[in-house]
């Protein structure tokens, strides 16, 4: 990449990073973090970005989601394998309700820096430094929590590593068999408010399972029925930390950042002149860039071409962020100018971040419906535009937490104090994301029967 070195961001202006007291302490971390092994490996990547070419291509579906921002309070295998399951449970209803792949991008071992719409907070008439993620400061309340300390860059490293080494031991263990997770399925359909509605499309999956069983096609004998591909994700916002897990690949002479599968950059870090655009645009990586309402269709076609200026299909995603409200009026222009203009993207709805509110109860929440209403949107736009809509992206947890209002099991905002553990924003959980996945496939089934 021409003018361009892992480094190179350092020239360009750069928002939303923490001001820490040690310099030094940083780069005695930043040096350390250089020397471990890689995260994630460059052939792992290419794999992604060639499953992510077909979802551009209309063959394949983007399911990506996870915590809003991972806790080292809450890192324990338990809160992994609940994300894990409910991954693969979404992943079974779309992918037989497409009769396509479904690639799974998780937002895990790594995802632990928020973005802030200021740099401090006010509490009782005193003002500390905002709560940016564990990787930087502790979301506790006072100056010694709140003061940014780089030794939580190494911590985040080594419990993303031991998250990457049981996700790839329950990916390739057993724990992905295909006839286990339907069964979790079958147990969510038994248990919902609304399970008469999806208890067709699970008996369809059961069905299919007993023929392939009957024809001699089962688990010990065809591997990729008990085992699956999860990669991983997270918003690159702490560029450091990134270039110190950047490395160049022995075969290709080309640079990947190895803390992640997949990167994306926020609709706060997203300017053209910037850092971020200037680090991401170097790596290899699958890259995703949040579009929010704001964004303009001269705009997207700069930023496109300074991420992708060679079209490769599979390396850049356009996540759109825009509301319940705006997405029919704001979204049309956009995915026009990018297919009169012939980019080769993938386009994926996050239909959690433009769609937060406060309850009257005090509590950040979503409401289920206003996420559903965009999420509808966001496939209309794609049918009346003729091009495809290629994903979703959920703030979501396998945890049963009470974070986000209304679904089939009617948390109401009185209930939201029940479980609300999220450290930023709030999350859907297990019930309510598969109840999602069985609304979005009826979505898919349509869409392929066009």
């Amino acid at each position: 990449m021409e003018n361009w070195s892992p480094d190179s961001w350092k020239s360009k202006p750069i928002l939303q990073q923490p001001e820490y007291p040690d310099s030094s302490a940083v780069k005695k971390v930043e040096d350390e973090l250089a020397l471990m092994p890689p995260l994630v490996f460059a052939g792992e990547v290419r794999s992604l970005q060639k499953q992510l070419a077909d979802v551009a291509s209309g063959q394949a579906f983007l399911l990506q989601g996870g915590d809003c921002a991972e806790s080292f309070a809450e890192f324990n295998a338990t809160n992994i394998r609940d994300t894990f399951q409910v991954m693969l449970q979404m992943a079974v209803v779309m992918t037989f309700a497409g009769s396509c792949p479904v690639v799974k991008v998780a937002r895990i071992a790594g995802q632990y820096a928020k973005p802030r719409s200021a740099g401090t907070e006010t509490v009782d008439g005193i003002e500390l430094p905002s709560y940016r993620g564990d990787i930087i400061n502790d979301i506790a309340f006072n100056a010694a929590s709140r003061t940014p300390d780089p030794e939580r860059l190494v911590k985040a490293y080594h419990q993303a590593t031991s998250t990457l080494n049981l996700l790839r031991a329950f990916a390739q263990g057993g724990f992905a068999d295909l006839h286990k997770v339907h069964q979790w399925n079958l147990s969510f359909v038994e248990k919902s408010p609304q399970s008469e509605k999806y208890q067709h499309l699970a008996k369809q999956i059961d069905d299919t399972l007993a023929f392939m069983e009957a024809c001699g096609i089962r688990s010990s004998n065809v591997p990729q029925l008990k085992e699956t591909s999860l990669y991983t994700s997270h918003e690159a916002l702490l560029l450091n930390y990134e270039q110190a897990l950047t490395r160049q690949d022995s075969l290709t002479n080309r640079w990947y950042d190895c803390s992640a599968h997949m990167l994306w950059i926020g609709d706060r870090t997203r300017q053209l002149d910037g850092a971020h655009i200037e680090f991401l645009r170097g790596v290899e990586n699958p890259v995703g860039v949040k579009v929010g309402p704001t964004m303009q269709p001269d705009e997207l076609i700069q930023l496109i071409d300074a991420l992708n200026p060679d079209n490769l299909p599979g390396r850049l995603t356009l996540i759109s962020r825009m509301g319940a409200d705006k997405i029919t009026e704001h979204l049309p222009a956009l995915v026009r100018r990018v297919k009169e203009e012939g980019r080769k993207v993938v386009w994926s709805s996050d239909p959690m971040h433009g769609n937060t509110i406060k309850a009257s109860s005090g509590y950040k929440t979503r409401s289920v419906d206003s996420i559903l209403k965009e999420m509808k949107g966001f496939f209309e736009v794609h049918r009346a535009e003729g091009t495809y809509a290629g994903g979703v992206h959920f703030e979501m947890t396998g945890q049963n937490v009470t974070e986000c209002i209304g679904g089939a099991y009617r948390i109401t905002e009185e209930g939201l104090a029940d479980r609300y553990h999220t450290h930023c924003d709030p999350r859907l959980n297990a019930d309510q994301a598969l109840e999602l996945a069985f609304l979005i496939a009826d979505t898919l089934k349509q869409a392929r029967g066009r």
